[in-house]
């Protein structure tokens, strides 16, 4: 595993997601997999697939000529990393005005709130 995590585009991170889902998995997989989803052609799939694999957030394996694609971070790791990162970018690092803004702006259903509610009170405690 690298030690430090590779910068993932939003497009990079649809083949992330395929792959973090069931790897490892063929070129062909990965489009098939996106198939519906985006409205790629088959060349940009392989482009965004050989940008992860320099970046090395894949790796491969290959058996004669063809290679199977497997997740080189964990999905975990990478998902901590944005938060953080956007957290920076838009809220200045800290949580509670992205909460606010959060809980003003959305809709949320009674179940939601109970589940935010117990989250706090666990905090509390």
């Amino acid at each position: 595993m690298p030690t430090e995590l590779p910068r993932i585009s939003d497009a990079e991170w649809e083949i992330m997601k395929v792959l973090w889902g069931r790897s490892p998995q063929s070129a062909n997989e990965i489009i098939d997999a996106l198939d519906g989803k985006r409205d790629w052609n088959p060349k940009t799939v392989r482009t965004l697939i050989k940008r992860l694999t320099e970046k090395r957030a894949i790796g491969y394996s290959q058996e004669g000529r063809s290679y199977a694609y497997f997740p080189l971070v964990r999905e975990e790791d990478c998902v901590k990393s944005e938060t953080h990162s956007f957290l920076k970018r838009i809220y200045g690092g800290t949580l509670q005005p992205m909460l606010v803004h959060f809980l003003r702006e959305e809709k949320l259903s009674q179940e939601e709130i109970a589940e935010l509610r117990k989250i706090l009170d666990e905090r509390k405690e």
